[in-house]
Parts: structure tokens; sequence; C-alpha cells
């Protein structure tokens, strides 16, 4: 089942995260910027209220939580209700798709990476960013997960996790970026994003759908 509850009722509360932590914020969508692509049409699954697909320029957006996907619309979004796991779109209907903090949330990540393959046509581009568990970030969260109205039911994965479930989901893993190397309440300024993964908290990938052409 879609955990969507503490969605419904705090989406207020998880939307103004991102004016509280504005340094952090834009920090992860330089870091992401580099890899969605500019042109054709796109998909952000868990797109929340819109917070990346809006400034990123994708354009439709899916998610379980109907009072998040109006906060998405009020941005432009077109949006979609449906989860993860079972996308509401044809085969190879999208040149792109982005998830962003969405992997920890999802029942069965196999399950999306496998929908995320279907909808995007072959050779296009599925970009993830997440909180990398091993981080010190990622520790915190972890060890107060249980305090969060938010993270109590998240499951969080390492880059080693994330490239593991995409080699096996079918797609090739071309690029990695990261930033976020201090706390949140240490992140002052706008951070550049820096290649690789392993030393900060917020992880970029970006890979191919490796599925034949019809």
């Amino acid at each position: 089942m879609p955990r969507i509850e503490p969605f419904e009722a705090h989406a207020e509360r998880y939307d103004a995260w991102f004016e509280r932590h504005q340094a952090s914020y834009v920090s992860e969508l330089l870091a992401l910027r580099a890899f969605v692509p500019l042109s054709g049409r796109g998909l952000e699954i868990g797109v929340g209220g819109g917070r990346f697909a809006a400034p990123l320029g994708v354009e439709v957006g899916v998610a379980p939580s109907r009072t998040m996907l109006e906060r998405a619309r009020a941005r432009g979004i077109e949006v979609f209700e449906g989860a993860a796991e079972h996308l509401p779109f044809a085969d190879d209907s999208f040149d792109h798709a982005l998830v962003v903090t969405t992997l920890c949330f999802v029942d069965s990540p196999a399950a999306m990476l496998a929908e995320a393959r279907r909808v995007l046509r072959p050779a296009g581009t599925l970009v993830i960013g997440f909180i990398d568990r091993d981080s010190p970030l990622g520790r915190d969260y972890e060890a107060h997960r249980e305090a969060s109205v938010f993270y109590r039911d998240a499951t969080f994965y390492c880059a080693r996790d994330v490239e593991r479930l995409l080699l096996e989901a079918g797609f090739s893993v071309r690029s990695w970026a990261q930033t976020l190397a201090r706390p949140l309440a240490e992140t002052a300024n706008i951070e550049p994003a820096r290649p690789g993964r392993g030393e900060c908290a917020f992880v970029v990938v970006a890979a191919m759908n490796d599925k034949p052409a019809r």
C-alpha cells in the first residue's frame, strides 16, 4: 500500500521544508539539473508537490497523494494519481523519468524500476536522487526514523543498493553526482555538485534504459 497518510495530513508541513532549507533544496536541484534532459517528454515518479518537476521542466507527474498532487498541479504539472509500482501510462510513453526522495517510500523498488523501464522509451534516461543511507545525514534519518512523521516507515538505501537495483532492472548506470557535504543545520550556502558518490548526503544517479527498440 502506498504510504500516503502522512502526506495527506501534513502536506503543508512537508512542502515548507523546502522554504526552511532553501540552500539545501537549491543544491539538490543543481545536482539533478546536470542529468535531467532539457528536451523530450518527462515524467516524475513520486512528484509530490512538484518542487523538483516544475523547476527542472518535467511536465508530467504521478503520485498516490491527491493533496500533494494538487500542489503539483498549481505549479503547472500535468498530474496523475497512481502508485510508483503501477504507473497509469502506456509502454514507451516518456523520454526521461525523474525519481527524487521517493525510493525510500515505495513498497517495492524493484517493481517501481520495472515500471519506469516499461514507460520509458528505449535508451530513455532515468534520474534518481536519494539520501545515501551511509552518509551522516542518512544515518541520522535512520536513527530518528521512528520520531519522524514522514520517515517512520521509510527504507533508506545506500549508493551500492541503488546501483544493484538499477542493474537488476535492466538499466545501465551512466553517471553519479553528489551534494550536501554538511549537516542540514549548517548548510547556509548553495553547494556545487561534485562527481561521484560516497562523500555527500544527497546522491544523484543517471541511468539508461537498455530495453531493445521494437
